[in-house]
């Protein structure tokens, strides 16, 4: 690749269910920065008590846990209480929301790096150049790649020949791993968890629509390879 173009050689790892997207892209950047058993990767999610609902700073807690440096940045430092109303955090939000903060108030003392910032995209472009990866929550609802003849539905994963009656939100959360950029074409490559066949690319335009889009707080954990 040249300077122009860097494509990181981040294996893609498909999810198994609809809640578990952001532990797929920890399975990617784990096995390509820092390779763990699959018996210690449960055992850390054990430790950790990863549940159905996986927000971005349990995938912060979880990379410290394995010893891999990485930087949350966030816009709320906490749980946004109007992401109540919002349908894809309204089943989880009242149990969720004391857990969420509580985690946000011991990330010191417990070795997580949080910054309450907003990340450019030049900032992300330079992190991916110097190997490095990013986890980012995303808006799956206004994401869309360029190489895909069909968006994926992300609302669930149904058994062959179970119709499915989701209707379109407005916001659907989803994890997906940066891991190179075409400064020509102005794009970005993501490995999205939907699939384990391909590498996914959109327009820059797109990814920060999709990125920055309300409910998700412009969440990056930016992760660094080993010096």
């Amino acid at each position: 690749m040249s300077d122009d173009v860097v494509l990181l050689n981040v294996p893609v790892i498909r999810q198994l269910f609809h809640w578990d997207c952001g532990l797929a892209c920890s399975r990617m950047v784990l096995k390509y920065l820092h390779p763990v058993s699959e018996e210690e990767f449960q055992r850390a999610c054990w430790d950790l008590k990863l549940k159905e609902s996986v927000w971005t700073i349990d995938l912060a807690y979880l990379m410290c846990h394995l010893g891999v440096k990485n930087c949350f940045c966030t816009q709320t430092l906490g749980v946004d209480k109007g992401f109540k109303n919002q349908s894809f955090y309204k089943k989880h939000f009242d149990t969720e929301e004391d857990r969420v903060n509580e985690l946000f108030l011991t990330a010191e003392s417990r070795g997580v790096s949080l910054k309450k910032c907003s990340v450019s995209v030049q900032e992300l472009q330079s992190h991916v150049s110097q190997g490095h990866v990013a986890i980012v929550l995303v808006n799956a609802v206004l994401l869309v790649c360029e190489l895909c003849s069909s968006p994926v539905k992300y609302c669930c994963f149904l058994p062959v020949g179970q119709k499915c009656f989701c209707k379109k939100p407005d916001y659907q959360g989803h994890f997906v791993v940066v891991c190179g950029f075409n400064h020509t074409a102005g794009s970005v490559f993501y490995n999205n968890p939907a699939f384990s066949d391909r590498v996914c690319c959109t327009s820059i335009s797109n990814f920060e629509e999709a990125r920055r889009s309300y409910g998700t707080d412009e969440d990056i954990l930016l992760i660094f390879k080993e010096s």
